[in-house]
């Protein structure tokens, strides 16, 4: 059922979410719940660390949501990345980044990707965050900062690496496909099927829960699943693997050691079985 938000909230004004990075994925769900009649709004940038920032613009379109980092919560240090957010240093998780390799906040540059470094006042030293940003504007002379994906990889098979910026953009641009039918991505997860290793190919294996306007009941979202037939998935795995990076397919097409992509289609209501699974 539509607009389920304004139903049961018709007071609501907006909705306060995180939607950057791998949130993402749920802002065409928010809107769907919504009827697109309430601003998405994602005010506040904080962690377990401390309280890094705040959004100057909280109306602004969730893809255009950027921060503003605060100085007095903490002090924050950067380590520069590569384009699109790749390492330049070696240097690991553990290791120490040479004091010469750190930039300050006044020293960012528009456009760079950065790894978030932190000290807090309570006293945690010179902590990697893990969190990638991009400067991409400046405002009264500070640096404003869009959230981009946690560093670390999520997926690798072989030489290839994929990380959560890229699966997620290759996920918005694949469930497109799925329009035409009425249909809409709520929830995934994936993984790495190695189970054919050594000697086989190990794959990418995507989990889709997937509902239809349409429909609200169990039972028909089960036949429209079965309704949205190999076809639809294959051109949705195709179209994934086409968007993901050089690496990946060279991987798949001319190396050979990275098997085809596979997505299984979960019944309704599978995530939040297994939240409240893992709650109790």
């Amino acid at each position: 059922m539509e607009g389920n938000f304004c139903q049961l909230w018709p007071r609501a004004k907006f909705i306060e979410a995180a939607i950057t990075g791998s949130m993402a994925q749920y802002i065409p769900a928010l809107e769907y719940y919504s009827d697109g009649k309430l601003p998405l709004v994602s005010n506040m940038y904080t962690s377990s660390e401390c309280f890094f920032g705040v959004n100057l613009k909280p109306l602004c379109d969730p893809s255009d949501v950027a921060y503003t980092l605060l100085p007095n919560m903490g002090y924050f240090e950067f380590i520069p990345l590569g384009e699109n957010g790749t390492i330049l240093m070696n240097v690991g998780e553990e290791d120490e980044v040479p004091n010469d390799k750190l930039v300050d906040l006044v020293q960012v540059r528009l456009g760079c990707y950065y790894e978030l470094v932190v000290t807090t006042f309570a006293g945690l030293y010179r902590h990697r965050v893990g969190d990638v940003l991009q400067v991409i504007g400046i405002y009264n002379r500070a640096p404003q900062f869009r959230y981009i994906c946690r560093r670390d990889v999520i997926l690798s098979v072989e030489d290839d690496k994929i990380n959560e910026e890229d699966l997620q953009k290759s996920i918005n641009v694949a469930q497109k496909l799925l329009e035409p039918y009425s249909a809409l991505l709520m929830d995934y997860t994936s993984y790495v099927d190695a189970s054919t290793m050594p000697g086989g190919l190990g794959h990418y294996v995507l989990y889709w829960e997937i509902r239809f306007h349409e429909s609200s009941k169990a039972d028909d979202q089960l036949a429209n699943n079965a309704a949205l037939d190999d076809k639809v998935l294959q051109e949705c795995c195709i179209t994934m693997e086409e968007d993901l990076d050089y690496t990946y397919r060279i991987c798949r097409t001319h190396n050979k050691s990275v098997g085809p992509l596979e997505i299984r289609v979960v019944e309704p209501g599978t995530f939040e079985e297994l939240m409240n699974f893992f709650i109790k």
